[in-house]
Formats: C-alpha cells, sequence, structure tokens
C-alpha cells in the first residue's frame, strides 16, 4: 500500500477525461471519529464539496455507512446524492429505493440479543448500544480498556448460539462489534451493484471507480475493487487491500478538491 500524493501524477493523469464513481465511507473518511456515535459531523467545507461533486456532470457520488439509511441521510442532508446504510442493506437515491429483505424471524432474534445486551451491559460505562433496525452496534471506544475484554465476552455469550445457527452474523470493526443478518451481502457488493448500474447508464464512456473508507468493513469493497478502480484506506493501517492511503480526513478533502480540478 503507498501513500496516494507520491503517485498523484501518474494518478491524476489516469483520471483525466473519466467519468468517476465516487463511493465514500463516512466516519473517520468525510468525518472525523468521535467518540459518540452521534456527534460526527461534516464540516461546511466538506458538505459545499460533496455539492460540487454531486453537480459536476463527470462524477457520481454515493455515502456508504454502516449507520441506518436514515441516520446517514440526516448527517450529510444532501439530496441527490445516492445513500447507503447498514453496509449495504439500505440504499437509496435517484431512482432506487432499496431494502434488503429481513425475516420477522430475524428482527425478533436481534430484539431478544438487543434486551438481553441492556441487562448485560449496563454496569460497563461507556459501552453505546446503537439499534439500527436492520442491525445491532456495540461500541466500546469509551469503555475502560480493562473491561474491552469483558464486553466482547458478553456479546459473544447473548449471540453464540444463534451466529452457529446463522441466524445471524457477527463482524468487528473499529472500536465496535456489529450484529447483521446472516446474509452475502456487504460494502463489496453494494458497491458492484451500483458501479454496474452507472456503467449500464454510460454506455461506452470510460469510468473510474474511487472508494475511501477507513474501517474493517470497507475491506470488503477495496477487495471488490481491487483490479477495477482506485481504492483508498484512510490512516496508516497494519494492513489493507486498498491500494493507496490517506494520513487522515484533511487529506480525503484535499484529494476530493483535486478529482474537481483534474481535466
Amino acid at each position: 500500500m503507498r501513500y496516494l500524493f507520491d503517485d498523484w501524477d501518474k494518478i491524476k493523469k489516469n483520471l483525466n477525461n473519466k467519468f468517476i464513481a465516487l463511493f465514500l465511507d463516512y466516519d473517520g473518511t468525510i468525518s472525523p471519529i468521535v467518540d459518540k456515535p452521534e456527534r460526527a459531523f461534516i464540516s461546511k467545507e466538506t458538505k459545499q464539496l460533496l455539492w460540487k461533486l454531486l453537480k459536476s456532470p463527470r462524477c457520481k457520488l454515493a455515502i456508504i455507512s454502516g449507520r441506518a439509511l436514515k441516520d446517514i441521510k440526516k448527517k450529510v442532508n444532501i439530496p441527490g446524492i445516492v445513500y447507503v446504510g447498514n453496509h449495504g442493506l439500505e440504499i437509496n437515491g435517484p431512482k432506487i429505493r432499496f431494502e434488503s429483505p429481513i425475516s420477522l424471524r430475524y428482527k425478533a432474534i436481534l430484539k431478544q440479543i438487543k434486551s438481553d445486551l441492556i441487562k448485560k451491559l449496563s454496569s460497563i460505562k461507556g459501552v453505546i448500544l446503537e439499534d439500527k433496525g436492520l442491525s445491532l452496534s456495540i461500541h466500546y471506544r469509551l469503555v475502560d480498556k480493562k473491561y474491552i475484554t469483558k464486553v466482547k465476552a458478553i456479546v459473544q455469550e447473548a449471540t453464540i448460539l444463534y451466529a452457529i445457527r446463522n441466524k445471524i452474523k457477527i463482524k468487528p470493526g473499529k472500536k465496535v462489534l456489529e450484529i447483521r443478518p446472516p446474509l452475502e451481502w456487504d460494502k463489496g457488493k453494494t458497491v458492484l451493484w451500483l458501479l454496474g448500474g452507472q456503467k449500464f447508464a454510460l454506455g461506452d464512456k470510460p469510468i473510474m471507480p474511487i472508494y475511501i473508507g477507513d474501517d474493517i468493513s470497507d475491506e470488503d469493497a477495496f477487495m471488490a475493487l481491487r483490479k477495477k478502480g482506485l481504492t483508498i484506506c484512510v490512516g496508516i493501517p497494519k494492513s489493507s487491500k486498498a491500494k493507496y492511503y490517506l494520513k487522515d480526513t484533511k487529506e480525503v478533502l484535499e484529494f476530493l478538491k483535486s478529482i474537481l480540478e483534474r481535466k
């Protein structure tokens, strides 16, 4: 994995005269990581830049988040963007309305797990239980380090039988554990589906997909686009399937500005 701006001249040349399908994660990508999910906001400058990218005739913009669709739409609040929530389980945008079919049985299981976790985690300070409708996130960023193992053990105890029976999936993220439906669907498959629709709309016009993310869940998208486009990890991870990295959200903003300035 290389630092993007070390290869910028080559990348810039490759981007010129191409339609860009731009896929952006939210937390840690266009919004800095914060202690509590509800405190994550994009700056006025970032929002203005997203508006410009959206209005560009040479770019299609999608925000792909693990947040609930309703939440991510409210956070960004720009009409016309394709919004993807719950890692692809919910999609909303121009001429797109999609929600993955979820069984009543799964919803009942999620409700039971949530009830168990509320009781068992209530004594541990700093745990945030986020109900996203189709999934459940257990955030432990604010938990004292000596209790993190206990949080993970409690989550495993509450979910292991359902996971073994393939009734749910448990996915780790940055200081978070996520309980999702047992579906073979993720950010990578979502990106390929959206990209396929965009290619069909453009016909023979050359297209360059770009995906920028910072979390473990974004690795699925990095893998999916590995030989198809430009993949960028935010931060300096020990390992990633992304081809390039940017140091922080400020550099993401700088890169997005450069996209608008290309020929």
